[in-house]
């Protein structure tokens, strides 16, 4: 009997050989089951701001209990934590963490949310399945920065027990998916789609990569894509890029190209369009009526939050996001 199994987690849905481990690094086949070779390992935890995930429409000012293994369904050349998401599991310093002390030590560190972070969570599924589901029974909420390259029947399934999603949308061309990151564009759009219908609540980041996806066309289309499918309301994070891993011959991304790359979001017609990874005022969320500042953010720190009730404190305008 053959021994052959094929995963079906994420879009590159590896065909495996007995003890062959998947392009993810995080999965073995063993005698016709696959296996986590990374479940309850993480390799990074930490308790962050919210803001550093980005989320600035969830929980403002609160923390996050934040995990992550070795391993990714990508191959991404700017990666900025390649050190454990382009590693095997056994070449990493890991901790042992199962899925009730993750929730133990959020609940004692006074971390209102617990993230899937840093590498790609999609590697480690059943862990995080597993924290999510306890966390819940805890009264901790869940949230995760992915790059949204999972299949939409793992990805429903987990959405249930997820509170909050912000996905990596890396650019807008199946080119630079396929040459720079290693994967495609129309899974990831399918996977905010769902994350959309599913009700859980979606921000967007978008790292401006110069010469490789800071087209102004493209950056219009893009806004123009997420407000059609998903609505003028989904915060998009535009983040500065930092030369990294293999892509170290780029320069930073100037601020006037995200100051024009925000021009265009907004003229589409998303109404919270943000700059991160730079010091600016356009980390500040401002009431889409009045105008006025309703939270004031310096890097992670929040300054001052003017939004009472799921509202803006001015004029009442309802303001979209989790706020208690």
């Amino acid at each position: 009997m053959s021994t052959t199994v094929q995963c079906e987690l994420c879009p590159t849905e590896c065909v495996l050989e007995d003890y062959q481990v998947g392009g993810c690094r995080a999965r073995m086949n063993k005698g016709g089951v696959l296996y986590s070779l990374v479940y309850g390992k993480p390799c990074a935890v930490a308790v962050d701001p919210i803001e550093k995930k980005p989320f600035f429409h969830f929980l403002p000012a609160t923390t996050a209990f934040s995990i992550a293994t070795a391993g990714c369904v990508l191959g991404c050349k700017f990666c900025q934590n390649w050190q454990i998401s382009q590693a095997n599991p056994e070449d990493v310093d890991s901790s042992d963490l199962p899925p009730g002390e993750v929730v133990r030590q959020a609940a004692f560190y006074n971390c209102r949310t617990i993230t899937y972070t840093y590498t790609e969570p999609t590697v480690f599924y059943e862990y995080m399945y597993d924290t999510a589901v306890l966390a819940r029974q805890a009264g901790i909420r869940n949230t995760m920065h992915s790059c949204g390259y999972i299949n939409k029947k793992p990805l429903q399934q987990l959405a249930k027990l997820l509170d909050a999603a912000d996905v990596d949308l890396k650019a807008f061309t199946e080119d630079f998916y396929s040459t720079v990151c290693g994967g495609r564009l129309g899974p990831v759009l399918d996977a905010l789609v769902v994350l959309k219908q599913e009700g859980v609540w979606l921000e967007i980041t978008n790292l401006v990569i110069p010469t490789l996806n800071d087209d102004p066309k493209k950056i219009r289309e893009m806004s123009a894509w997420i407000v059609k499918n998903l609505g003028p309301d989904v915060p998009l994070h535009f983040s500065r890029f930092f030369p990294y891993y293999k892509l170290k011959d780029l320069s930073p991304t100037p601020l006037e190209t995200l100051r024009d790359a925000r021009k265009a979001a907004m003229d589409a017609g998303l109404r919270y369009v943000y700059i991160g990874n730079i010091r600016s005022d356009a980390e500040n969320t401002a009431c889409p009526r009045c105008k006025k500042v309703l939270i004031e953010r310096i890097g992670y720190y929040v300054k001052q939050n003017n939004i009472a009730g799921g509202k803006c404190r001015f004029c009442n305008t309802a303001i979209p996001g989790i706020w208690s």
